[in-house]
């Protein structure tokens, strides 16, 4: 069977008709958890081969290849009662050792806040025969389902809920290979989404394996961390499908929930690639977590803190961020000042409007920097759209083949990019003249004329700085007419 959206349209005609199941997330989620399931099971019967000790996790009941594998199974009222009222709470409340028994505490952990939707025994058994088509332990069926991956991302965009959890794969994959993780460091995405950093990073890896027990280093190189359920159940999938045997180390959890002053030096890691998510705000309290001079409950801004402290010393990372943090004040312009103390930020890729569309508008920037030294100067390339395009959209995504120009102006860090040179795209800006400005990151190319954008988007980032600026007068001053009045006093 080839695993395309052929596939994942056939199995949601099924859901459409039942009358638990409630719009394209939900349906999404019912497919996910049925997906992981089957997969857990595939790969258990390749492990039972190759280790004669194996054992299951799961009692033998709530293996798939108990009541799913058989087309003619349990259906109906017989099967909705024992997924409601023994699958789901039993894997629930597994009684297993994170350390002892990774594989049980995963599939306890994507359970945690699971559901099943669907109200029909009859579709929910139609809806396992379908999945019962594909078995993951064939390498073709396993690579095709990085097409059924993709186009569940694109379903949760367009379900409206979701699409913080996607960024777009040629970004991705352009983050990933400048950063260029090598086999012996860990790596971290602290909001991992559905993985598509790690899966990135994951396979840039396996590359670099020379013999068997580089595999062993692999397994446990991928670190993330996801709050939310769906996307952290979708990356844990992900991860399986990737080769990751026990992704135990794909965490349901807040990052951010934890104080800053309780990581120590076994939580720092190599690498982290990320795309925090942005125009947010955290539930309140988060922020007393962070020293005072930076708290803030703006996701973006936090997430950027903590990265700055999960790297080691010559640690590497790439990270996307928004317009509004290079040009924000206040908590942003401390944020940027320790970014730039402690580390070298020693790239900007500006990318244009559309690229996160139809999620955002906004437009973004790959922040790429080293822990360890000071920023000396901030090298910007302003990445630019294909001839013929004037924006990015679902059917024309930005493409990999996009960033060889800047691959081939990268240079190399070792020797401070001594290779650059500034193009019509790229530009140079010293510390000393970011200071000047108050640590405003967004710096214009000086090879471009002023241009006038229409882009509501744009248009209100300028008038919340212009607005900013306006009242940072204001307060001078007010200050200054204050130092008057008491020295005439």
């Amino acid at each position: 069977m080839t695993i395309s959206s052929t596939f994942i349209k056939s199995v949601q005609d099924i859901m459409r008709q039942d009358a638990g199941v409630d719009g394209d997330a939900q349906r999404i989620a019912q497919l996910t958890w049925l997906l992981f399931l089957k997969i857990f099971d595939d790969q258990e019967a390749e492990l039972e081969l190759m280790r004669d000790e194996y054992t299951s996790p799961l009692p033998e009941r709530l293996r798939w290849r108990s009541w799913a594998a058989n087309a003619e199974g349990i259906t109906g009222d017989e099967l909705l009662s024992f997924i409601n009222t023994d699958l789901f709470p039993s894997i629930k409340v597994l009684n297993v050792d994170p350390q002892r028994n990774a594989r049980g505490f995963v599939a306890r952990e994507v359970f945690s806040d699971a559901y099943n939707y669907m109200k029909s025994g009859q579709l929910l058994r139609q809806v396992i025969n379908k999945i019962n088509e594909v078995d993951f332990n064939n390498r073709a069926d396993r690579h095709l389902f990085n097409d059924l991956y993709e186009r569940i991302l694109k379903d949760l965009q367009s379900a409206g809920n979701a699409g913080e959890f996607y960024t777009p794969r040629a970004v991705t994959q352009f983050m990933v290979d400048q950063v260029n993780p090598r086999l012996g460091e860990r790596i971290l995405d602290p909001a991992c989404g559905t993985g598509g950093f790690l899966a990135c990073a994951l396979e840039h890896l396996k590359a670099q394996r020379k013999r068997v027990e580089d595999d062993i280093v692999v397994q446990n190189a991928i670190n993330g961390v996801e709050k939310k359920q769906l996307p952290h159940l979708l990356c844990v999938t992900n991860m399986m499908l990737h080769g990751i045997e026990v992704p135990s180390l794909i965490r349901h959890d807040n990052t951010l929930s934890r104080p800053l002053v309780d990581y120590g030096t076994r939580d720092m890691v190599d690498v982290i690639l990320t795309n925090p998510p942005f125009g947010g705000t955290e539930e309140p309290g988060i922020e007393g977590n962070f020293p005072a001079d930076v708290r803030t409950r703006e996701t973006a801004d936090l997430f950027l803190v903590l990265i700055i402290e999960l790297l080691k010393h010559n640690g590497r990372a790439a990270v996307v961020l928004p317009d509004g943090t290079l040009f924000g004040e206040g908590v942003k312009t401390r944020i940027k000042e320790k970014l730039l103390t402690e580390c070298n930020l020693h790239t900007i890729v500006r990318l244009p409007n559309g690229v996160f569309a139809p999620y955002t508008g906004i437009k973004t920037n790959l922040l790429f920097f080293t822990k360890g030294a000071p920023t000396k100067d901030v090298w910007y390339y302003e990445h630019p759209y294909p001839t013929g395009y004037k924006n990015y959209s679902k059917t024309k995504p930005i493409r990999i083949e996009e960033f060889a120009a800047e691959k081939a102006w990268w240079g190399s860090e070792a020797d401070g990019f001594a290779s650059r040179v500034p193009n019509e795209f790229a530009w140079k800006v010293s510390i000393d003249r970011l200071k000047a400005n108050g640590y405003n990151l967004d710096q214009k190319n000086p090879h471009r004329g002023d241009e006038v954008s229409h882009d509501p988007d744009e248009l209100l980032a300028q008038y919340q700085r212009l607005a900013a600026e306006a009242q940072a007068l204001r307060d001078q001053l007010r200050g200054i007419l204050a130092n008057a009045a008491e020295g005439q006093a």
